[in-house]
């Protein structure tokens, strides 16, 4: 260490705490790349709520199948599959009440005050986050995606406050038992 110059000092203290960072690889670049991503996902919004909408009746179909399997017991690898899948397209922080069919398809939980119903008063000029000045709010993303939905007046809803209780479950396979369980009560109604 004698021989370290005054300018590589931060360099030598992380090397003494045991940090590695590897050469070439940034946490910067990598969220870039994921924000990129996101980004994209929120100018295809028709397409990702068309391709949402045909996935949902997907999984309504299978619901005698997980039904009989057991919701309990296909949570896991269900969950696995919903967190990459969304973690890639939607930098998803799976809270497991995924607001995104009613957001543009950017997440509000990517918001670094984590708000479900719009933007908070420190939305700078440019559009951008206050607390992330680089960052464009996810609010006005929001928006601009919801505008290319056909039902994009859902983001007008409000959202329910988080439930603590539900984060890292499958929000795909609780929104499926919901909509099975409202058809066979429509079913039931009729009936009577």
């Amino acid at each position: 260490m004698a021989d370290a110059k005054p300018g590589n000092a931060a360099p030598a203290k992380k090397a003494a705490t045991g940090a590695y960072t590897p050469s070439g690889v940034s946490p910067n670049r990598r969220s870039r790349r994921s924000y990129t991503i996101r980004l994209w996902a929120v100018r295809h919004s028709r397409f990702f709520e068309w391709f949402y909408h045909r996935f949902a009746d997907v999984f309504l179909l299978l619901h005698p199948l997980w039904k009989a399997i057991g919701y309990s017991r296909v949570e896991a690898p269900i969950t696995f599959i919903e967190r990459n899948v969304k973690g890639l397209l939607f930098d998803c922080r799976m809270c497991g009440q995924c607001a995104l069919s009613s957001t543009g398809m950017s997440c509000p939980m990517n918001c670094p005050k984590q708000l479900r119903n719009g933007p908070c008063g420190g939305v700078r000029a440019n559009g951008n986050c206050e607390v992330e000045p680089d960052m464009p709010c996810v609010w006005v993303k929001a928006w601009e995606g919801s505008r290319n939905m056909v039902k994009g007046d859902a983001i007008l809803n409000v959202q329910k406050p988080v439930n603590q209780s539900l984060r890292e479950t499958s929000s795909w396979l609780r929104v499926t038992a919901q909509a099975a369980e409202a058809r066979e009560a429509a079913a039931a109604a009729k009936d009577a």
